[in-house]
């Protein structure tokens, strides 16, 4: 499999001109461009499209979206501790400001993405206007449409509600360029944003090829089946405020098994190999995939939860280890489980690092007992670097591993939910099912009840960017008291670590105790399900950006 531009970190854009590069010359938002890029000046030819499009996915795969950033905010969760004492604790304290780096670093960026978008957009329906687009430009205007509705989205849900909704604009909805390129006007609902993100999705649709009709060299790329994958997770989340949105949720899932030929993978294992054969299986929806070797890109997540410095071997930083709690949860599925086994290191247990069997034990930083092993297939090869399966760059830690973003065992959790709450609850119970048995876990004795969506949901996907905090926030808004008990416990917990009498020693005594950082953690409220805009926004707006309530 060779090498390709939307697997890199640096994907190519610098060839792009100025408006696309998006020189600020308006501080909101940073969307006012340079100059007046017109048709005539890009968009000449296929590679020019390629080389638009390619820079729309670069920001995902930055450090300061899918490589870390994103994930600093699940703090405020149960599942996750950090390895080091952050300058943003409000993170994990629920006492958010909005200006925490990786808040307004995500914002900035995806505001971007969405400008990005928009220009490409504008520019090739436009050109579809008097001319017939090539296949390139048509699946470049697919691809365009895509990351806006994918950039859009991890705005809308984090910030928006059913009161008010998040700052967007589609620029070919105007004929001049005087009447877009200023202050997106803020949505009066999160709902008028997700209607605007389904769209986009369609229209996604419309262009995009399936992903089994790309060559080898663009596998990465969006696709169809991903655009309906996103479709299903936004009518989830739109669920909290129009509980008929369930219905959308099962017809998508649907779509994915019937039309798209969408499956669990044969093996937990195989979602996050390292051999090239296993990248692109039933189960894969969209992703952010590494090569690996010294310009493999990916998301660099992989090393980030490595053990500080690898234990001499590698410049991993450690910088996010599992709790006591997610560990425990896991737990009631058997010693020794499959996937327990799989997502998590604890003392004593056997691992390969570099073509060495080791007893895992961890003497770095912040002490947790744990470390996160659903990422470690690539680090287990001798000669790992050499051979291109990890980035020989350990300031940039990236690996071979087609790191998911969302897949089909996702998919189905949110389709037994929606089942749940349709009251579906023997069909819930099969889709529930299908996931233990892919973890030879005992399937469940009964039918399903939330306990049991709960408990799939956090094990199944922990350590994944599918937002478990943001899971528990919306919970706490369901109508199900069930769900909401389970989510207000954990909001409203301090997680637990294990402490080791000897930390060098596998076979060391242990005691759990409470994790030592970040203990004041201020009670769940629901005005905290999104987040602050950055102060900075708000003052910049001219009154046009409104600040969400409870943060006043």
């Amino acid at each position: 499999m060779k090498g390709k531009n939307v697997m890199k970190k640096n994907i190519i854009y610098i060839a792009m001109s100025s408006a696309l590069l998006l020189s600020s010359c308006s501080e909101f938002l940073d969307v006012q461009p340079e100059g007046d890029a017109t048709i005539t000046t890009y968009f000449t030819n296929d590679q020019q499209a390629i080389d638009a499009v390619d820079a729309l996915y670069e920001r995902f795969h930055q450090e300061g979206v899918y490589g870390r950033e994103l994930f600093w905010e699940q703090g405020g969760a149960c599942d996750v501790v950090w390895g080091k004492t952050r300058s943003y604790p409000s993170l994990a304290t629920l006492k958010y400001t909005g200006n925490e780096s990786p808040l307004s670093g995500v914002f900035d960026k995806m505001y971007v993405v969405m400008s990005r978008s928009n220009w490409v957009i504008k520019q090739l329906t436009d050109k579809a206007a008097s001319t017939t687009l090539t296949d390139i430009e048509k699946r470049s205007l697919g691809e365009a449409y895509f990351t806006r509705g994918w950039a859009h989205f991890l705005i809308a849900y984090r910030y928006g509600t059913d009161k008010q909704g998040v700052p967007f604009i589609r620029y070919e909805d105007y004929a001049s360029q005087n009447e877009y390129y200023s202050i997106p006007p803020q949505q009066a609902s999160v709902i008028d944003d997700y209607t605007y993100i389904i769209s986009d999705m369609d229209k996604a649709i419309e262009y995009l090829p399936k992903f089994e009709e790309y060559g080898v060299d663009d596998r990465g790329r969006a696709h169809d089946a991903a655009a309906v994958a996103f479709k299903a997770k936004v009518y989830a989340y739109w669920a909290t405020w129009d509980a008929t949105q369930w219905n959308n949720v099962i017809s998508m899932v649907n779509t994915l098994e019937s039309t798209y030929g969408r499956d669990l993978a044969d093996t937990y294992a195989q979602v996050f190999s390292s051999d090239f054969s296993d990248f692109w299986n039933k189960e894969y929806l969209w992703t952010i995939p590494g090569n690996g070797g010294s310009t493999g890109g990916g998301s660099e997540f992989p090393g980030v939860i490595l053990e500080n410095k690898a234990w001499g071997k590698y410049n991993g930083w450690g910088q996010n280890k599992p709790s006591y709690d997610i560990y425990a949860e896991m737990l009631k599925d058997g010693e020794g489980n499959d996937r327990l086994k799989r997502s998590i290191l604890e003392y004593g247990q056997e691992f390969q690092l570099f073509g060495e069997t080791r007893t895992f034990w961890s003497t770095s930083d912040i002490e947790s007992g744990f470390m996160i092993n659903k990422y470690m297939d690539p680090f287990k090869h001798a000669d790992a670097a050499d051979k291109g399966y990890v980035n020989t760059n350990g300031d940039w830690p990236t690996a071979r591993i087609n790191f998911p973003v969302i897949r089909f065992a996702e998919m189905l959790l949110f389709r037994a939910e929606a089942y749940l709450m349709t009251g579906q609850a023997d069909k819930a119970t099969a889709d529930l099912n299908r996931i233990r048995k892919r973890s030879n876990l005992n399937l469940l004795a009964g039918t399903a009840t939330m306990t049991d969506l709960y408990h799939e949901r956090r094990c199944e996907l922990a350590f994944e960017f599918t937002d478990h905090l943001f899971d528990l926030k919306r919970w706490h808004r369901s109508g199900n008291a069930e769900i909401k008990a389970l989510a207000a416990a954990e909001l409203n917990a301090h997680p637990s670590v294990r402490h080791y009498e000897d930390r060098q020693d596998p076979a060391s005594a242990c005691t759990v105790a409470d994790y030592e950082d970040y203990k004041d953690k201020t009670a769940y409220q629901d005005y905290m399900m999104v987040f602050p805009y950055p102060s900075q926004q708000v003052d910049n707006s001219n009154g046009k950006l409104k600040q969400n309530e409870g943060y006043n």
